[in-house]
């Protein structure tokens, strides 16, 4: 009889104890599982960036060998006459005459290149107009919308003395009457009495993406230095080190020209297309997942160097054909990997700038995205990055762009504004607890897409942080950044930044994954489920 008593009671506590696990799992899996990880609950990515978008901050060495290289489109600069030692000026901005009379540069002194060749540019007004000259004998005036050969000028360098001429032959001079004109009599010199002779500073040489690459380098330089960088900067052995680190996830920028492949419009270089594929089927390998990220947009969404802008300006939003453009390489992407068991999502747009991005104009594009991608998959997510800037993500929350597996994509660094400049290590994990953490939370309840943390870095404005300092900030962020219900991803995994290169943290202790959260979650299921046990059978005897 007890024999019996004890076995019934062995049964019930198993149904119970099943019951209770099944139970918890479940809500847990509701409320926190990204479909298709294998198991896993969420995200734990890492970002491929400066592989197939150039950012010339990760690998500058990319740019070594360009001949002239600080003078790459989009380089600020500044022409003083040698004679007059007064600064060359575009009247008003741009759109009328041009005088060398400013005794100090500012904005209406300052010129953007555009580069045609090695020792041929074009120089753009800060109003958008560009210098223009008929021709020998001629007048330099920036009134020019759109620059031709009759915009194009010839530069002769000695060190930051330059010399500036036509096609033709013929140099401009400043005149003692203070104009620009095509007119020097004969080969100058680089003396202080030549009056064809300018002293060139460069104020801003920022922009270090694909087009200043390509443009500077070449098409035949360029395709070499590419297809080199692509072959060896990400490999297999790259992703079988995300996984053995519990990496589930890669997010892949690419370049709007991918779409394009094997014959991208000029300067961009083919060969992204090809190297994207070897990503999938190395994610395949070590049961990967892969995001797609629109990284750089035509006409440029924010003017940086990763959306791959000339000069750094931003003409997405104001051009319908730009955003046709864009809508069509979704439409590529999605059609060529929507049925590829490696694809987790596509995010339709990085970074769009809150200064030249429109929301109404973001949000139709966003819908008009969702809609192209869900024709070819109701599976994959679609991912909306917030705009950079003051924009506040739960913007997005309120557009109804789409009803299934849609993520807003949220970047977090505590860098790039004055807000950190001073801070402390403890004030920069204060923060993290205390204000991303509120953040996060308010997202999370908000009963709407899903929480990416698409990019952030274990680093800051810091002076001199310690091992256990970058350890403890590291760790704040991955306690606060789990809670995201889509995940997050590092940027990014190699970077000649150290503390930006994932691999050099992991290698050097410097950050702690420690186990997933969905791993943490089942250990204590277990745990609790042991103790409900003990709890039943101290009841039952």
């Amino acid at each position: 009889m007890l024999l019996k008593a004890a076995l019934s009671m062995d049964r019930d506590l198993s149904k119970w104890v099943g019951a209770f696990l099944l139970s918890c799992w479940l809500i847990f899996r509701t409320a926190f599982c990204v479909e298709g990880l294998n198991g896993d609950a969420k995200v734990r990515g890492v970002n491929l960036g400066g592989w197939l978008v150039v950012e010339g901050w990760i690998k500058p060495s990319l740019f070594d060998d360009i001949p002239n290289g600080d003078m790459l489109d989009g380089t600020q600069v500044q022409l003083k006459s040698a004679t007059l030692q007064k600064y060359v000026c575009a009247e008003n901005g741009g759109g009328t005459t041009v005088s060398v009379n400013r005794d100090v540069a500012s904005l209406w002194e300052t010129f953007t290149l555009w580069r045609i060749s090695d020792f041929a540019f074009q120089f753009r007004s800060s109003s958008g107009q560009f210098l223009t000259c008929d021709g020998d004998g001629c007048s330099v005036f920036a009134t020019a919308q759109t620059p031709s050969a009759t915009e194009t000028f010839y530069i002769e360098r000695n060190d930051s003395r330059i010399h500036i001429r036509l096609s033709t032959g013929t140099y401009l001079q400043a005149t003692t009457a203070n104009q620009l004109t095509a007119d020097y009599p004969e080969e100058p010199g680089w003396d202080d009495d030549n009056a064809a002779t300018f002293l060139m500073s460069i104020v801003a040489n920022n922009l270090h993406g694909d087009y200043q690459l390509a443009n500077g380098y070449g098409h035949f330089k360029a395709k070499e230095v590419l297809k080199k960088h692509r072959n060896t900067f990400i490999t297999t052995e790259d992703f079988g080190f995300l996984y053995r680190h519990g990496i589930n996830t890669v997010r892949i920028p690419v370049g709007w020209w991918i779409a394009f492949d094997p014959s991208p419009p000029a300067p961009f270089i083919e060969g992204s297309l090809e190297a994207l594929d070897n990503a999938f089927t190395w994610a395949i390998a070590y049961n990967i997942k892969c995001i797609i990220d629109l990284h750089a947009a035509p006409g440029s969404q924010n003017g940086m160097e990763h959306s791959a802008s000339r000069d750094g300006t931003t003409g997405w939003s104001t051009s319908p054909d730009y955003i046709s453009k864009t809508l069509d390489v979704i439409d590529f992407l999605a059609k060529r990997y929507a049925k590829h068991p490696a694809l987790l999502g596509i995010e339709l747009l990085n970074e769009p700038s809150v200064a030249s991005v429109p929301l109404d104009i973001l949000v139709s594009y966003y819908k008009q995205g969702y809609e192209i991608i869900r024709k070819y998959t109701s599976r994959a997510y679609v991912i909306i990055c917030q705009r950079i800037g003051n924009a506040d993500p739960l913007e997005l929350y309120q557009a109804n762009i789409g009803s299934h597996n849609i993520v807003v994509d949220i970047h977090y660094y505590s860098l790039f504004d004055t807000f950190f400049v001073n801070m402390s290590s403890g004030d920069n994990i204060q923060f993290i607890y205390e204000s991303r953490e509120a953040q996060l939370k308010a997202l999370n309840d908000a009963n709407g897409p899903l929480v990416f943390i698409g990019e952030w870095v274990n680093e800051w404005n810091v002076t001199n942080g310690s091992q256990a300092e970058y350890q403890d900030f590291g760790r704040a962020q991955l306690e606060v950044y789990n809670a995201a219900s889509f995940g997050w991803a590092y940027w990014t995994l190699k970077n000649d930044r150290k503390h930006w290169d994932f691999e050099w943290n992991i290698r050097n202790n410097y950050l702690q994954l420690g186990e997933s959260p969905d791993r943490q979650f089942g250990y204590q299921l277990v745990i609790l489920a042991s103790a409900v046990a003990c709890l039943f059978l101290h009841n039952s005897l």
